[in-house]
């Protein structure tokens, strides 16, 4: 399969997703592989696969793809590309 984005061919990609502290703990792992057209069906999938708290958790996170912080669900995904989810947290 070649690097082409979804929103050229309409059709979901593989993606890497890396998850960190509270949401890596709500899912039981710290990274998982998803198909996914966008942002917002590969964080739909966690919150089906987080449930409950883990839902609630996972809508609160920060998201970067391809280690830029992505604030657009609509962003379209390409083959290869990696999320990181972050939830919120304090400190310095």
């Amino acid at each position: 399969m070649t690097n082409t984005p979804a929103d050229i061919t309409g059709s979901p990609v593989r993606v890497e997703v890396h998850l960190f502290a509270g949401v890596a703990a709500a899912l039981g792992t710290e990274r998982l592989d998803l198909e996914a057209a966008d942002v917002a069906g590969a964080l739909g999938q966690l919150r089906d696969l987080a449930g409950g708290d883990g839902d609630r958790i996972v809508r609160a996170c920060s998201v970067l793809v391809n280690s830029v912080v992505c604030r657009d669900e609509g962003r379209a995904l390409a083959t290869g590309d990696r999320i990181d989810v972050l939830p919120p947290f304090a400190g310095g």
